[in-house]
């Protein structure tokens, strides 16, 4: 018996046998061509293309006829890639000058475009790399004129064990017979984890070597809450791994039958649950989870895929989708575009930056491509009049950047109103609190927006001056610094003062061990990953508004994160009995 540890990207536990999937990277042969070859080559890629395209086509129409609007945004995605002008180009330009076969420069190609991405210090940027060897894949396979692996021919229940699961290889299984995902790479923000998610399918990545430990038929136990697999587990191990299955379906049973209940305290304080999303096929599982609403639609997912940069009437084919799906009772806040720096755009030049984190992100990028953000702004301001939407501005450091994005949000408000296009004229605007000199004038800011949403994952790094992606320091980053709480209350108290809402966007919003410090803190609104909201509730329907104040009251007065970890540990293990936190 083994257990190897990695991340976990779908709760759930599962216990079956391994079916091995290894065989889908194919190594491209290599050998030269002829100057009057070149073009024999070009149409042989041309026509993989042509093929290629065919197979997604035929997928599409699987997935419509099955109406799943997440398999068709994956989908719509690749052709976009087959269709990538700057790809086809670099193709055809390396077929002439590197004087090589199709396949050696399609695999050339691929590790140039991958690497820009991986060098990127953005987590989900390299997750996209798993798109790209996907479309690789699949025009690799016709080029050596060779079947895919047949993954949708498995027929009976089993643990999917692979180096890595490409998006469509996702797309053709029968997800009947798949108990759990166990991948050497990958991350929470990959589409497979997205997807491993949708389709509620316990899932653990970044293994590493997993697919070298193990073989066909070995029984494994994959456990997605914790995000560890255990290799040949004994007889007393599989049977206690049993107990805690039905103790998590049963959980899961529970958190199901709440769904529609408010999110209220024990004494009458109500909550807003809202869910963070990135596309808006997501929009379908915020909703089975219980989402009052959206607290923060990521647009720059528009702005990162291949080709070219997402045109108006894409933009507002997407929000609107978004604020449809969500009907006009939940608001939706999509915050304008968060790139620059460490998020790049496909073929935009001038990113490289020493430190992209502290450097030309978010509003500062914007408000130096202005054209950008206005076609941004208009889109949104077009798909207002489909639903309830409010807009928020990410990164803002000083009251004088939030003046600028709100002059340019005025002036393609007047646009609009000049052209005669309808939009909604009570859009509520907020702006995130995530750099420590905002959260320092919080109260000037609170007096010129509609609402403040507090973004943890930036403020906590920026405050501890912490790189949390740094492994030799990772331990240093902890939400419950208490300058990081301090921070926190002084945002919300800010808020409140000015008689607006405060909500919270970033991860500690999700995390169960922070939920009652900051219902006691007076948090208004909670967003969070779908599948994160019905735990949530259910912690806030169980206890009191004043329990929670009384927690915080300890709180504020330690003066170590170690104390308040294990003081709030001890609390909470006190009243909830399901997981230990």
């Amino acid at each position: 018996m083994k257990t190897i540890n990695g991340i976990p990207g779908s709760p759930g536990i599962a216990i079956g046998k391994v079916f091995l999937y290894t065989n889908h990277h194919l190594k491209a042969p290599e050998y030269p061509i002829a100057d009057d070859e070149i073009h024999q080559e070009i149409e042989r890629f041309e026509e993989a293309l042509v093929k290629s395209k065919d197979d997604l086509l035929k997928l599409k129409r699987q997935a419509e006829s099955r109406e799943i609007k997440k398999d068709l945004e994956i989908i719509e995605t690749h052709l976009m890639m087959l269709d990538d002008p700057i790809f086809i180009g670099k193709m055809k330009q390396s077929l002439s000058t590197e004087l090589l076969n199709a396949e050696r420069v399609l695999e050339l190609t691929v590790e140039d475009m991958v690497k820009s991405l991986q060098e990127s210090s953005d987590e989900y940027l390299k997750e996209r790399v798993m798109d790209l060897y996907d479309v690789e894949s699949r025009v690799m396979h016709h080029l050596l004129y060779l079947e895919r692996p047949p993954l949708h021919d498995i027929q009976h229940k089993v643990i999917l064990v692979a180096n890595r699961l490409l998006p469509s290889e996702v797309l053709s299984l029968n997800k009947t017979y798949i108990k759990g995902f166990a991948l050497d790479v990958g991350g929470r923000t990959s589409h497979t984890a997205i997807l491993a998610r949708s389709f509620e399918i316990p899932a653990v990545l970044g293994l590493s070597s997993l697919t070298k430990m193990v073989d066909d038929g070995d029984t494994i136990i994959l456990d997605g809450n914790q995000g560890k697999v255990i290799i040949r587990p004994d007889h007393e191990t599989i049977k206690e791994y049993h107990k805690n299955l039905a103790k998590w379906e049963s959980h899961e049973k529970e958190l199901f039958e709440i769904y529609q209940l408010p999110s209220e305290t024990v004494d009458g304080r109500r909550i807003a649950l809202r869910a963070n999303l990135e596309i808006p096929e997501e929009v379908e599982s915020a909703l089975q989870h219980g989402a009052e609403g959206v607290g923060l639609y990521r647009s720059e997912f528009l702005f990162i895929q291949p080709g070219d940069i997402a045109s108006e009437e894409e933009q507002y084919k997407a929000y609107a989708r978004v604020l449809e799906g969500m009907g006009s009772e939940h608001p939706v806040t999509i915050r304008t575009i968060d790139v620059g720096g460490d998020k790049v755009f496909p073929g935009m030049e001038d990113f490289d930056e020493e430190n992209p984190i502290l450097g030309w992100r978010a509003v500062r990028f914007c408000l130096s491509r202005k054209d950008i953000f206005r076609v941004q702004l208009k889109a949104m301001l077009r798909a207002s009049v489909h639903g309830k939407l409010r807009i928020m501005f990410p990164m803002i450091s000083g009251v004088e950047e939030l003046d600028d994005v709100l002059a340019v949000l005025h002036e393609v408000t007047e646009e609009c109103r000049d052209e005669g296009i309808p939009f909604d004229e009570t859009i509520a605007i907020g702006s995130m609190i995530e750099v420590p000199a905002s959260a320092l004038i919080s109260d000037i800011i609170a007096k010129k927006v509609d609402f403040l949403s507090i973004g943890t994952n930036d403020l906590i790094q920026y405050t501890i001056a912490v790189d949390r992606g740094n492994e030799k320091i990772a331990y240093l980053y902890q939400p419950f610094h208490p300058g990081v709480l301090r921070l926190i209350k002084m945002i919300i108290d800010n808020g409140h003062k000015a008689g607006i809402p405060v909500g919270m966007c970033g991860e500690m919003a999700g995390d169960p061990l922070a939920t009652v410090l900051l219902l006691g803190m007076d948090l208004d609104e909670f967003s969070m990953s779908p599948a994160s909201l019905l735990e949530i509730k259910s912690i806030i329907r169980s206890i009191s508004y004043n329990d929670a104040q009384e927690l915080v009251d300890q709180v504020m007065e330690m003066d170590s994160y170690r104390q308040i970890n294990t003081h709030v540990r001890k609390w909470m293990n006190g009243r909830f009995k399901f997981f230990k936190y």
